[in-house]
């Protein structure tokens, strides 16, 4: 099987808007879920993926694989460790064994190794348990191999899954870390190992905040505070299904200490057990697709980098894609940022330095009860089949109710998706009910509000317009909301609008990016 570039758009279907995502991640036949596996090795950034080789729906699950330079194009591979007649591979994450502890490579060849949950099936002598198992590679996470003494760490657990393995080193020792989840139970279980094989308990963490789902896909990592050294906070990301804000699957994290032993959360990052309002809890996105979201391994100066699944399980298999089905979100830089005097995650999408052409700009216009167009050249030059629209904006609301940027917006009509900040109640919302085909899944219309603080009395938007979505990263990516769309083919028309009163344009511009 040769490597296909698999970000390049399609042509549209039906009336449907069926384009491939342009800068986001699909398989180029079949079905992907969560990312797995996410290593930066030799200069290239692996992303592995629960894939369903034979379809594209869920099913057989084995490891996919995409390897990028820039985390925007994206180059498909071979399926890397499959699913057989013993086991599913589930999802996990790689490490650079740079210490050749499991003896898989050599110091100066380093072994990439995978710890994969195993899913075991009927006639395996552990059927309907998942347990921890181990994969290698030496060249550089081309081929794999499982490893003979599987699994590697067993419960008897029909639900502990999903491990996240990093290096932990203070100035008394060093080990691996394994977090992973019991995940009908709402806990997040630590364990450590010298050499990945042999695994001794630590400690759990929960249930805390949303617990009304399954806990999945946890993470944890130290990033700086402000980007100072000596002010470092770990970040527990555990995602959720259902339950998260948006309804359905959505991810939730905490800030806190680890010691190597305990994770203990901050108590600013809980809410009061047995009341839990889920706007009260910290949430990586408030859309209704960013599901599944994990951190990439040895990434050079340990920038916090991420991605999640673009999607929600209430309606993953019904997408009217094909024939693919389901993307990734953009990578994600994350950092830690003091947030009305507590350290809060910002996300920021990772775009070309230089994002253009620049299509439309405007410069400190007021707008008072009326709409403009963006951009006033002919729509279709917006959103091509190769390219996506990303809208830049500073806006001050001022006496205006309500300000609303329109997407995909049929020509001469209402239907369009929208993004609408409300004085009032200082909510931003991303409404998909009018956006187009909707009706392929009845929890698929709806719309989705988080809060936001304006700055100076300003809103500042990061919109990114891919074809199939939107990612919304509002005051500098402090809150984020991302959303599918399928719009009608033709539909390309964006316009500002106002309602209400008078609002400051203090600068807006939208760019093309392929």
């Amino acid at each position: 099987m040769t490597d296909t570039t698999t970000h390049a758009a399609g042509p549209a279907e039906h009336t449907v808007f069926m384009s491939r995502p342009v800068l986001h991640y699909t398989a180029n036949s079949t079905w992907l879920n969560d990312p797995n596996g996410l290593v930066f090795y030799q200069g290239v950034y692996h992303l592995f993926y629960q894939n369903n080789p034979f379809d594209n729906v869920w099913g057989n699950m084995s490891w996919g694989h995409a390897t990028s330079e820039d985390l925007l194009h994206w180059n498909e591979h071979p399926v890397a460790i499959a699913c057989d007649d013993r086991e599913d591979v589930f999802s996990g994450s790689i490490v650079v064994d740079e210490g050749n502890t499991t003896g898989f490579g050599t110091p100066e060849n380093p072994a990439l190794v995978a710890i994969y949950t195993s899913a075991f099936k009927e006639g395996s002598g552990l059927e309907g348990t998942q347990a921890q198992s181990l994969a290698f590679s030496t060249d550089a996470g081309m081929t794999w191999q499982k490893y003979a003494g599987n699994p590697v760490l067993n419960r008897g657990s029909a639900h502990f899954r999903d491990p996240k393995v990093f290096r932990y080193e203070d100035s008394s020792a060093s080990f691996w870390v394994m977090v992973a989840v019991e995940a009908q139970h709402q806990q997040v279980v630590l364990y450590r190992s010298a050499d990945l094989k042999e695994w001794e308990y630590l400690s759990t963490f929960g249930p805390a905040n949303a617990t009304d789902g399954e806990w999945e896909c946890p993470d944890l990592f130290p990033l700086p505070v402000d980007g100072s050294p000596d002010h470092v906070k770990w970040v527990l990301v555990v995602n959720i299904n259902p339950g998260a804000v948006a309804g359905g699957s959505g991810g939730q994290y905490f800030v806190g200490h680890f010691d190597g032993v305990q994770f203990t959360a901050d108590s600013d990052s809980l809410v009061e057990d047995g009341n839990t309002n889920l706007r009260q809890c910290l949430w990586l996105d408030w859309g209704r697709d960013y599901y599944a979201a994990v951190s990439f391994s040895n990434v050079p100066g340990n920038r916090g980098i991420m991605i999640g699944w673009m999607n929600n399980w209430d309606y993953a298999n019904s997408l009217p894609t094909s024939p693919w089905r389901s993307s990734m979100s953009l990578a994600r830089e994350v950092e830690l940022a003091t947030i009305g005097g507590l350290p809060r995650l910002v996300q920021r999408p990772v775009l070309p330095a230089d994002v253009g052409p620049t299509i439309h700009t405007i410069d400190n216009q007021e707008i008072r009860d009326s709409t403009v167009e963006l951009p006033q050249a002919d729509p279709a030059s917006v959103l091509r089949v190769d390219s996506v629209q990303v809208i830049d904006a500073e806006i001050l609301p001022g006496t205006a109710g309500t300000t609303t940027l329109s997407l995909f917006g049929a020509p001469g009509g209402d239907a369009a998706m929208l993004l609408s900040f409300e004085a009032a109640t200082s909510q931003l919302t991303l409404d998909r009910r009018n956006s187009g085909n909707t009706a392929f899944h009845e929890k698929f219309a709806s719309a989705e509000s988080a809060p936001v603080t304006l700055e100076d009395g300003v809103l500042k938007l990061r919109v990114i317009v891919d074809h199939g979505s939107v990612e919304v990263f509002a005051q500098g990516g402090k809150v984020v909301l991302t959303d599918l769309v399928f719009p009608a083919s033709g539909n390309l028309r964006t316009q500002l609008s106002v309602e209400g009163g008078m609002a400051t344009v203090r600068k807006l511009t939208v760019a093309a990016v392929s």
